[in-house]
């Protein structure tokens, strides 16, 4: 895969700074265009009762913070532009209306790398969380997602494969190679795998392994058994053990509902990363 075009989803939040830095110097890395998305996401009225009074207010309060939105666009937009002349990459800024979520899916059809940001604790970024489902699940492209706490620099140096022999991992790994070349080492990580021929095959790890290191990537397989915590927990540790800059994996291998009830590798990376991850689904 050749990543030649990249989006990245940007706001009114800090993070939304380190995000851009990041995905401006994948642009400069893999000589990708660059696009910057904001998206003036408002809601629609909703008049109730036939309360005209109580409909005009609202309608003022829709305009209002539409206004606010367009200002906070306006003060975001020089700042990527500079960012592209300042570092000599090819881009274009885009403002839309409508969903965060929708005009995310629908701008990241068309690129071939989706860099979003994770929601903030304090939900100062409201429709992060839904932006990434609908980068992960309707554009059809892998997705970044950048940890709000990120403090910045390189990814792809020291990488994470959080391998499970699935769909969607295998997708993942593919769809990162790009931003693997080049890595100081590429460590695949196996919990509580069970050798069979249809899965991990008799050595877990070791064919994804293989399959990497045809790419040139220095691979080290690491498996875990007898893990007694969840493999989101695990994935984590990991990173943190690894000086790991980047995670990869797939996203919802399990249906959505069952990660929903009983948690999961998936909410649980998206809820506490300390390091941008790749997902594809």
């Amino acid at each position: 895969m050749t990543i030649r075009d990249i989006l990245v989803h940007l706001d009114g939040t800090a993070a939304s700074t380190a995000r851009l830095d990041l995905a401006a110097d994948l642009a400069r890395r893999l000589s990708a265009h660059l696009v910057g998305l904001y998206v003036v996401d408002v809601p629609l009225p909703v008049f109730a009762g036939g309360d005209v009074g109580g409909g005009a207010v609202t309608a003022e309060l829709i305009t209002a913070m539409r206004e606010d939105s367009l200002a906070a666009a306006a003060r975001v937009a020089p700042v990527f532009r500079e960012k592209l002349r300042r570092d000599g990459i090819a881009g274009e800024w885009r403002e839309a209306e409508g969903t965060t979520a929708a005009q995310v899916a629908l701008h990241g059809r068309y690129v071939d790398l989706v860099v979003v940001g994770q929601a903030n604790p304090d939900g100062s970024n409201p429709g992060a969380a839904a932006a990434v489902e609908a980068a992960l699940f309707t554009s059809g492209r892998p997705v970044l997602v950048v940890p709000s706490i990120w403090a910045g620099g390189s990814v792809g140096r020291r990488a994470l494969v959080g391998w499970n022999a699935s769909r969607e991992a295998a997708r993942a790994v593919n769809d990162a190679l790009p931003l693997l070349k080049g890595a100081e080492n590429v460590t695949v990580l196996t919990i509580n795998a069970q050798a069979t021929p249809d899965g991990h095959g008799e050595e877990p790890g070791a064919d994804i392994a293989l399959h990497l290191a045809r790419h040139d990537l220095q691979v080290t397989v690491r498996r875990i058994a007898g893990a007694e915590i969840s493999a989101g927990d695990m994935l984590l540790n990991e990173a943190a053990d690894l000086g790991a800059d980047l995670i990869v994996m797939g996203g919802y291998g399990h249906s959505r509902l069952r990660e929903l009830v009983l948690g999961g590798a998936t909410r649980t990376l998206l809820g506490q990363m300390t390091v941008p991850v790749v997902m594809s689904h």
